[in-house]
């Protein structure tokens, strides 16, 4: 057996077990990182580590940093909760409000699953006490948070995009956030439809639900924030009196100076990496070390909130892709796969290895490992590789809503007791059936037209 089909097999070997077992797939690469390049290849630990993405270690631990004060601070709760007010007691709206909720906090660089892991407890509390479809809330906001997570700062956009720079690919960054952007959320709008967004919009204005959403989403951030239930503090006053780890008033409704300041961070953040070219990492990095040096007692925690095992999972998974790489077995996949002689079916199968992967793996360690493994293929010019990248992110992350993954998981189990059995249900059938549907689509509407 030659050297490239062992170290595939053992790629493929780590993403199974890792579905398996629950191993994070980052420590499982770097593992097999190590025993492959040492024991089929013969190279030196140091040969294997020349693979570790540091650049990418900056990226995640400076976002994630950024957005665990914001999470601290309530500046997260701020945005949550302007949200609902600003719907106007329209119900038939608050799933949308969630929805852009959660694009808005990955655009900036929120990780996925910590967008949903904020926003669910809220939103799932909504649709119990409003009548609204737990599934069709639970979508909005899995969707929501991938709708946003492609932006040039999100954590997905900026993983794809340094893939693609560091392989001298062809890239757009705006065609890529547009395009998921938009499959997300038709995907929200399809989900809207089938689950009773229609009888929503007949409820209209209700001034019941106006009068209480106020308080309830007060009670309801409060507890997502502080790891309570939706019943502690029993009243929206006193979670207004409840004092923040800050020591300061933790009522969610007030902009005060340390969200204020953190708002002007994230703007700063979006304006210096979109109009200056500032490296994403450093500029979130510095505005969080600011931040901590400002308001140092509400950065309690903040350093531990960081997605530690995203940055593990990253930085094994494009280890060994390093690797292989380095040894030739990329240009020996690429070239197998452009012998194929037909390059869209090729791409298809591409997207649907994704798909179907990213469903009950990391969307992140699919993404970070597909995009190397294709750049022969996408080097001969037979599909346009800025479409076969967008059809792959589109492919790979819209498949969240699937229980298995974090963000499903996060959903179900927000989900009222009785009705979980149910959640879980329809969302593997929803998630399974997007798993085929997703990629055949996006090939073919942003890859076919482009060969």
């Amino acid at each position: 057996m030659s050297h490239e089909i062992v170290s595939l097999a053992v790629l493929a070997i780590v993403f199974l077990v890792a579905t398996l077992r629950g191993v994070n797939m980052g420590a499982l690469a770097l593992v097999a990182a190590f025993i492959v390049g040492l024991g089929v290849y013969d190279v030196s630990t140091d040969d294997v580590l020349l693979g570790f993405p540091s650049d990418l270690f900056v990226i995640l631990v400076g976002v994630t940093y950024l957005f665990a004060l914001a999470k601290n601070n309530g500046t997260v709760d701020w945005i949550v909760h302007g949200a609902v007010r600003a719907v106007g007691g329209r119900v038939a709206l608050v799933p949308w409000a969630m929805f852009l909720v959660c694009a808005v906090v990955t655009s900036i660089g929120a990780v996925s699953p910590a967008a949903v892991a904020i926003v669910a407890p809220v939103a799932m509390g909504f649709a119990a006490r409003y009548r609204i479809h737990p599934v069709m809330m639970g979508m909005m906001v899995v969707q929501g948070a991938t709708a946003g997570s492609f932006s040039p700062i999100g954590i997905f956009g900026s993983i794809t995009n340094g893939v693609v720079d560091d392989n001298d690919l062809p890239g757009n960054q705006l065609f890529l956030f547009v395009s998921t952007f938009l499959a997300a959320t038709l995907i929200a709008l399809v989900t809207y439809l089938a689950f009773g967004g229609r009888r929503l919009l007949a409820r209209g204005r209700d001034e019941a639900a106006l009068a209480r959403m106020g308080a309830e989403a007060e009670q309801a951030s409060y507890a997502a924030t502080h790891g309570r239930s939706s019943g502690t503090p029993h009243s929206a006053v006193e979670a207004r009196r409840t004092t923040a780890g800050s020591g300061g008033d933790d009522d969610v409704t007030r902009l005060d100076p340390q969200r204020s300041l953190t708002l002007l961070g994230l703007v700063a953040l979006m304006i210096g990496a979109l109009g200056f070219d500032l490296d994403v990492g450093f500029t979130a990095l510095t505005i969080a070390v600011a931040l901590t040096l400002v308001f140092p007692a509400s950065a309690k925690g903040a350093v531990e909130k960081i997605s530690w095992g995203t940055v593990l999972l990253i930085g094994g998974i494009v280890t060994y892709v390093t690797l292989l790489e380095n040894q030739g077995v990329v240009d020996w996949l690429g070239d197998g796969v452009a012998d194929v002689g037909a390059p869209l079916l090729a791409a298809l199968l591409v997207c649907l290895i994704g798909s179907v992967v990213s469903a009950f793996a990391s969307t992140t360690g699919i993404i970070g490992a597909l995009i190397p493994l294709a750049v022969p293929f996408l080097l001969t010019d037979q599909v346009s590789a800025v479409g076969l990248i967008a059809a792959l992110a589109i492919s790979s992350s819209v498949v969240d809503c699937s229980p298995f993954s974090t963000n499903g998981a996060l959903v179900v189990a927000n989900a009222d007791a009785d009705q979980r059995e149910m959640v879980f249900k329809r969302l593997m059938q929803w998630g399974m059936s997007i798993v085929v549907i997703a990629p055949v689509v996006a090939w073919a509407v942003l890859v076919i037209p482009t060969a």
